[in-house]
Order: C-alpha cells, then sequence, then structure tokens
C-alpha cells in the first residue's frame, strides 16, 4: 500500500471534521444552538470580551477550515485563539489540561497549527480555486510527494 497516497485525503478529513467541530462550538455560543454556550447553556451576550468574540472566531474560522477556503491564515488565526484560551482561562486553575479543564483548548490548539502548517489538503475549496486559475498550488494543496516508510 502507497502510504503517500492516503496523505491528502487523510489531511483533508483531518480539516473538514477539526473544521466541523470548532463550527459547531461557535454556533452554540453565538446563537445558543445545539444546548448554547458549554458554560452557560445559553448564547454568549453580544459584544462581550472575550467569549463572544471567540465565539465568532469559531464560528467564522471553523467554517472557513471546514470548507477548505484560505484554510491557513483562518486555522492560524483559530490555533492562536485556543493557545489564548488556554493560557488565559485555564492555565491559572492548574498546569496540567486534566486539572484544568483545557483539554478542547489545547486539542483544538494543536490541531489548528497542524492544519496550518500542512495546508487544506486535495478536498478543499482552496485547491479548487487553484486549479480554476490555472496557478500551481502550494505543496500542502498537491497531492504529497511519496514518503519512504
Amino acid at each position: 500500500m502507497n502510504v503517500s497516497r492516503l496523505g491528502g485525503p487523510t489531511l483533508s478529513l483531518f480539516r473538514i471534521v477539526i473544521g466541523l467541530l470548532f463550527t459547531l462550538h461557535g454556533l452554540s455560543s453565538v446563537f445558543g444552538l445545539f444546548g448554547g454556550n458549554p458554560m452557560t447553556g445559553k448564547a454568549v451576550p453580544l459584544g462581550t470580551w472575550p467569549g463572544w468574540w471567540a465565539a465568532l472566531i469559531q464560528l467564522i474560522c471553523g467554517a472557513l477550515v471546514l470548507v477548505g477556503l484560505f484554510t491557513r491564515p483562518a486555522a492560524l488565526l483559530a490555533s492562536g485563539s485556543m493557545a489564548y484560551a488556554y493560557f488565559v482561562v485555564h492555565q491559572p486553575d492548574g498546569l496540567l489540561p486534566l486539572r484544568n479543564g483545557g483539554e478542547l483548548a489545547a486539542l483544538f490548539c494543536w490541531s489548528f497549527l497542524l492544519v496550518a502548517a500542512l495546508g487544506s489538503g486535495p478536498w478543499a475549496l482552496d485547491a479548487l480555486l487553484f486549479r480554476r486559475r490555472g496557478e500551481a498550488p502550494s505543496p500542502s494543496v498537491a497531492e504529497p510527494s511519496p514518503v519512504s516508510v
């Protein structure tokens, strides 16, 4: 089995799932859907700092990452917002994520950093736009180069 053939589709599926989960968090916090914000069960009040702005980042960046549009900058912003959430909201309650409730923030932070570094994969609007314009996609959007295992 050629492992390199699976790299692009796997990256795309990873990006789609992470984007969907982040978008759902944003929808629950901005609009109160799916039971509302996990902390309060309601929508975060409009414009409150940092909760509403974090929820807006979750909604917009999650949707962009989900469809693979402006993937790298959206994923980088999402990663940074989760790093902020971890260090400002969770870390003061304890060093380890299991003790301070910051597992999701840490997982999202590192997942989005991975997407920002590797790109969107072949199943993305970014890749489609590159093909339409006739431009050469970045190596992360194109099929991965063969890897020896």
